[in-house]
Formats: structure tokens, C-alpha cells, sequence
């Protein structure tokens, strides 16, 4: 019998783990992943950013998780020497009309709490000589990392205090009863006392086999990205974002330098036919007939049709992605952009047909589920891990079933 059982090995689930581990420091806690290793789904496909909170609703989840995640990321990476690059974002306005929506930016950058730089055109100039525009905002404590070999480090973490982890381990069925959780997975059969999810694309999935009916599906969306060739890696000098339209639900093709010194060009945002279609060929019929015929998602194409035709024609030619770049990076031609593995993005959709724009939770009594934790999750696993066990510790009150008390959990694991 397990204390605790976390689904899932991307940053969400190991953040979970580790910390759960560090909180409930005798207690028997298993991670189960289905693939061989981990984060090796939407963790190891983003682009690696440590953002900053610019774009997200004040006072949401999401607004407040990743203003301490940017700083606990941080943290931790300088704790177990992990490296980053603290570079800063550059929003770049380059019309009148994105003047005008960089000024509503502003005003949410203050509410979040973020420091920032408004930017002339001449300003914007001397810090990126090769992009063009009106103006800009700099967001200095934005960055990149490499998020794989965070989630790796919290594995260790989380083993040298105790924790299993089983690879390969594909969950099947779950049942959720009086004084137990039991998880039937492809290498067994396990019982825990407390079952928490952090399973990505798979979210909604894990509702129902613990027998609730979700009043939101999960919507995969591939972001497709190129990879500049090595002659322009230093052709910026921050991360390049373009102001996005706030009608769209998406922030549009920036310029991310990469860890590695290369820089990309993406996403866009493309409905994928398989809940993991990496590639453009990927189809599954089961998961394309269970997308098309949910009435939120359908919903959401509809509202959505002109923009979504846009970025299926540009996922198809390259002269519409190239256009976009262009406004604002001038010197990218057709030749430069060279293929570059995406990612699918697991959008939760509701059922009366919204994108769900923050962090969301379902919980039972014995359960605790995240179910819609798509970007900024990877700069705020930290502090998501540490609200999971928040609710953990709230679901099971007076912790009378582990055998010790337990110590506060360490400073950049808290939430702040």
C-alpha cells in the first residue's frame, strides 16, 4: 500500500512528487509514467522560456503561480547548478493599432507585479538592431532553461528522499474507494491512500475512469516551430514576442533563443488529429472523432474558423508563418526557416465552447487532479506542486494515517 500515487513525469507531476516527498517525509510515494522516461511530452516540447506573467488575467492562478515560479525556477536551478539565462522578453509593437494593445499590456504588467521598461523606437533599436517597430516593453526577468533537466533533477530529488518511480507504466483504470485509491496500470495493480494527477494531454481521460462525468475536454493544439541555421544565432538579443491580438487565444510567432544557443521561430497553433501528434502525418481516428464531435470544441473552431484557417495555411506554406516574422525581424527569409520538432499544447475546452484560461483543479475526496495546465505550467510547477499539497493536506485533514510529523517544506519549494 502507497501513502500517495502521482500520475505523470512531466515538470507538473515531479514537481509534485518531490515536493509531497519533502513535506510527508516517511511516506511510501510511487510516480507512475507511461513513457521510458520522463517529461517527455508537453515539458520536453515547449520552448523553454521562463516567463514572466506578462499576459495572464490579474489575480488568476496563473498570474500569481508564475510570478513565484519565474523566481522559484530560478532558484532551483541555481541550487543544483542547473543553467539558465535570465535574458529578458522584448514585446515589440509594430502599427498604431499594437501601440494601442502594448498600452493595455503595460497596465496588466503593473497589476501582476512585474518589473518592466517602456521602450521608444530608438530605444527598441539600440537593444535589438535587427527588429523593427513602433516601440516595446522590456520584461527583464524573463528567460530560457531547459525544462527536461529540471524536471530530471526533481526526479532525483524526489528518489533520494524515497520515491519509486515506474517507467513504462501506463494507467488503465482507477477506483476511488471509502478508504483507498486503486490504480490498475500496465505494470500492475497498485493501492494507495491518495491519488494525485498530473497527466497533461491526458487530463480529462483520468477524470473519467475515476467515474465523473468532466465538464471540459482536452482540445490538443500542435505549435509548430523553426529552427533559425547557425548564422543568426546572435540576431537578437532577448526573447522577441509580437503584442498579441486579444481576441485571438493564442500570443502568436516570437524568436526564442534557446538554451543552446539556437534560436527558433513558432509557434503557431494548429489543431493536431492525435492527442500526441507531434507531426503533421500523426491521425488517430478514436482521438479525432472524440475532438470533432465534443459541441464545446466545436464550438471553439467555429468562433475561431478565420484565424484557424490562417494557421492551417500557414502550417502547410511557410510564406504566411514567414510574413508574420517579418513585421517585426526583417532579415529572416524563406531559406532560414529549417525544420524543428512541435509540441502539443493540452487546452481544456468547456463544455459550452470556451478556451479555460486558467489553472484548473478537480479534486475528490481522496483524489487531487490538474486538468488544464498548459503554458506558463512549466515556469510554475513549483509553486503548483506546492498548492497540490496544500490541497492535499487540506483533503486529508489531520494526517492521523502517516506514521510522523513533518517539517515545513523547503524555501523554494513554498509558495510565496
Amino acid at each position: 500500500m502507497y501513502d500517495f500515487i502521482i500520475i505523470g513525469g512531466g515538470i507538473v507531476g515531479m514537481s509534485t512528487a518531490m515536493q509531497m516527498a519533502a513535506k510527508y517525509t516517511d511516506a511510501k510515494i510511487l510516480v507512475l509514467e507511461k513513457e521510458s522516461g520522463p517529461a517527455q511530452h508537453q515539458t520536453g516540447h515547449n520552448s523553454g522560456v521562463i516567463h514572466a506573467g506578462v499576459y495572464y488575467t490579474p489575480g488568476s492562478l496563473k498570474a500569481k503561480f508564475c510570478l513565484e515560479g519565474n523566481r522559484a525556477t530560478k532558484e532551483f536551478c541555481d541550487t543544483h547548478n542547473i543553467r539558465y539565462d535570465a535574458c529578458g522578453k522584448m514585446l515589440v509593437a509594430t502599427n498604431d493599432v499594437e501601440m494601442d494593445r502594448m498600452k493595455a499590456l503595460w497596465e496588466r504588467t503593473e497589476a501582476n507585479g512585474i518589473e518592466r521598461q517602456w521602450l521608444s523606437a530608438e530605444e527598441l533599436r539600440e537593444r535589438e538592431p535587427n527588429i523593427v517597430g513602433l516601440g516595446g516593453i522590456f520584461v527583464p526577468s524573463s528567460g530560457i532553461v531547459n525544462y527536461a533537466e529540471i524536471t530530471r533533477q526533481m526526479g532525483s530529488e524526489f528518489t533520494k528522499a524515497g520515491g519509486e518511480i515506474r517507467f513504462n507504466s501506463e494507467v488503465k483504470a482507477i477506483k476511488e474507494r471509502a478508504n483507498e485509491v486503486v490504480v490498475s496500470a500496465t505494470t500492475g495493480d497498485y493501492n494507495c491512500r491518495f491519488l494525485i494527477s498530473c497527466s497533461g494531454l491526458m487530463a480529462d481521460r483520468v477524470v473519467r475512469m475515476l467515474g465523473i462525468e468532466p465538464q471540459f475536454t482536452i482540445c490538443p493544439f500542435r505549435g509548430e516551430y523553426y529552427l533559425l541555421p547557425e548564422k543568426h544565432n546572435k540576431i537578437v538579443n532577448h526573447l522577441i514576442y509580437p503584442i498579441p491580438d486579444p481576441t485571438m487565444p493564442f500570443l502568436g510567432v516570437h524568436l526564442t533563443r534557446m538554451i543552446d544557443g539556437t534560436v527558433t521561430v513558432g509557434p503557431n497553433a494548429v489543431l493536431a488529429l492525435k492527442r500526441e501528434g507531434y507531426k503533421k502525418t500523426d491521425f488517430s481516428i478514436s482521438d479525432t472523432l472524440e475532438t470533432l464531435t465534443n459541441p464545446g470544441v466545436l464550438k471553439v473552431l467555429k468562433d475561431n474558423l478565420k484565424p484557424g484557417l490562417i494557421e492551417m495555411r500557414n502550417s502547410l506554406f511557410k510564406g504566411g508563418y514567414l510574413k508574420q516574422v517579418k513585421k517585426y525581424c526583417p532579415r529572416i527569409n524563406k531559406d532560414d526557416l529549417t525544420p524543428y520538432p512541435a509540441g502539443v499544447r493540452a487546452q481544456a475546452v468547456s463544455k459550452d465552447g470556451k478556451l479555460i484560461d486558467d489553472f484548473l483543479f478537480v479534486n475528490t475526496k481522496r483524489t487531487v487532479n490538474v486538468c488544464n495546465a498548459p503554458s506558463p505550467a512549466a515556469t510554475s510547477a513549483i509553486p503548483i506542486g506546492a498548492y497540490i499539497v496544500s490541497k492535499v493536506k487540506e483533503q486529508i485533514g489531520d494526517l492521523s494515517f502517516f506514521p510522523s510529523s513533518y517539517e515545513e517544506t523547503p524555501k523554494y519549494y513554498s509558495q510565496r
